[in-house]
């Protein structure tokens, strides 16, 4: 079975640490980090990942502007992309797209069967789309 690739893009390197181990555990993925946004984008182009996740707040280039971009270049622009933030409470975050412009929005405080719940989704609905 090929592995899907997940990128994480985050500033805080602890956390991106926390997810890819917990993430890794289940045998499905193969994850890769990032802790600023031009580094992300960078990663994006050359992995190609099956699905980003991805900060809201950081200090250089933010979730949004990242997002932009990804959007903008046709080598990535079908890219799922899940945001994953502190800046939203628990009972806010949703799977399903929301008011992020139609992309998924997690709290960081989601548990970790969510989340891979979460990620299977996404990269389901771009594989049927």
């Amino acid at each position: 079975m090929n592995k899907k690739k997940i990128l994480i893009i985050d500033d805080e390197e602890n956390f991106c640490n926390l997810v890819k181990k917990n993430i890794e555990k289940t045998g499905e993925f193969e994850v890769y980090t990032a802790t600023n946004g031009n580094t992300g984008i960078r990663l994006v182009r050359e992995l190609k990942p099956d699905l980003v996740l991805l900060d809201i707040v950081m200090p250089d280039v933010d979730g949004g502007d990242v997002v932009s971009m990804i959007r903008d270049d046709k080598s990535i622009q079908d890219t799922p992309v899940v945001f994953l933030t502190a800046i939203v409470r628990e009972e806010e975050s949703s799977c399903q797209p929301s008011f992020t412009r139609g992309y998924a929005l997690l709290a960081k405080t989601v548990t970790v069967g969510e989340l891979i719940a979460c990620i299977r989704k996404n990269i389901r609905m771009a594989a049927e789309s």
